[in-house]
């Protein structure tokens, strides 16, 4: 077994299934499209911008988190500006090897100028397809509908999601304060996706309990949950989503920052890994947490003793938990499977149809 080292874990083919595209821009890219679009920003001295809105070691609430996100969606009111952020993207995670990634955002916070809902997606849309064109990054949109926003807009977007469902919608999500602002307030919205066949995924178990997870699967019907962290205070519940293979969106380094977990060596990832739950590792927002999906991956190394083989079975599932059609799944699962024999020399320790792990 090779060492593990961060330029050997740069190297593998990974997948992402949570990552905010409103979180993950460039500083220096901010401070560009302000200065075009003459947006007034806290500072435009690159290095006071950047600890401005990296979290860096200040741990705080999930809201205070999400506070920074005003600075960046300022500078997210054109078109040509998601365009732009959505190929630089595609092109930072290109140079980690990230071989498909679903990107989800809420369009309804990029309207503040006129633009209209399907402008906001089109928009990303081009810049996503840019990216692949060049870099090969396959990628899907993920609509996010706002937990502290009106049901009714989540009613809208989730129409937005179903008229670009096959193109480059993949599925919908609910996003934001989690407390006091419960997922069942908008499942008229989940019934809408439901009823169109398109997957969903939410937000639940950050900074808020069980209850919560408890909710987006039995109320709205979430086929994947972002986080989770705090499943495991419900062992019913628990069994629950393991028995019925729905993928854990783990966010190592950003639960740590909004206090998801009180240390990273208590975080729940490799309890639920050993338990047999699909676990997903993600960068949540590379910017505000300072990350990649290369750092993800080195703190599991470090905190778990993850090896090569768990992070090969745990892209292998973050693939198989895709919101893509199965054939293409299957597809994309030999490519990567491939590519981890030829040039890691890493084989399978369980064959794809271990009960472990599920179909396809």
């Amino acid at each position: 077994m090779q060492s593990i080292s961060f330029k050997l874990l740069k190297q593998l083919p990974k997948v992402e299934l949570h990552c905010h595209l409103d979180g993950s821009l460039r500083t220096e890219s901010i401070i560009d499209q302000a200065e075009r679009d003459e947006i007034k920003l806290p500072s435009h001295e690159l290095d006071t911008l950047d600890r401005h809105l990296r979290i860096g070691k200040n741990r705080g609430t999930l809201e205070e988190y999400i506070q920074r996100f005003d600075i960046t969606l300022s500078v997210m009111q054109t078109p040509e500006s998601l365009k732009r952020f959505a190929y630089e993207l595609i092109e930072d995670v290109a140079k980690e090897n990230v071989r498909y990634i679903e990107v989800r955002y809420s369009p309804i916070l990029h309207t503040q100028k006129g633009m209209t809902l399907d402008t906001a997606l089109e928009s990303v849309q081009k810049g996503l397809k840019k990216g692949e064109k060049i870099f090969g990054v396959k990628s899907g949109i993920i609509v996010c509908g706002i937990r502290h926003i009106s049901p009714d807009v989540s009613l809208k977007l989730a129409d937005l999601a179903v008229r670009y469902k096959n193109r480059g919608v993949v599925g919908f999500d609910l996003a934001g304060a989690e407390e006091n602002f419960p997922a069942k307030e908008h499942r008229e919205a989940f019934y809408m996706i439901r009823n169109n066949n398109i997957n969903a995924t939410i937000h639940a178990g950050e900074a808020f309990g069980p209850a919560s997870i408890h909710q987006a699967i039995h109320q709205c019907g979430a086929n994947r949950i972002g986080h989770g962290t705090r499943l495991k205070e419900d062992k019913g519940l628990m069994h629950y989503v393991n028995d019925h293979r729905i993928p854990l969106e783990i966010c190592l380094t950003s639960n740590w920052q909004t206090r998801g977990v009180r240390s990273l060596k208590y975080h729940p990832a490799k309890y639920y890994y050993k338990q047999g739950i699909r676990v997903t590792l993600n960068t949540d927002n590379r910017l505000m947490s300072n990350t990649t999906l290369t750092r993800e991956f080195m703190l599991a190394h470090e905190l778990f003793n993850f090896n090569l083989h768990d992070f090969r079975e745990i892209t292998i599932i973050a693939m198989k938990s895709a919101f893509l059609h199965h054939n293409e799944r299957k597809r994309m699962i030999q490519s990567i499977a491939e590519e981890f024999e030829q040039n890691f020399g890493l084989h399978p320790e369980y064959v794809d149809t271990n009960s472990k792990f599920g179909p396809a």
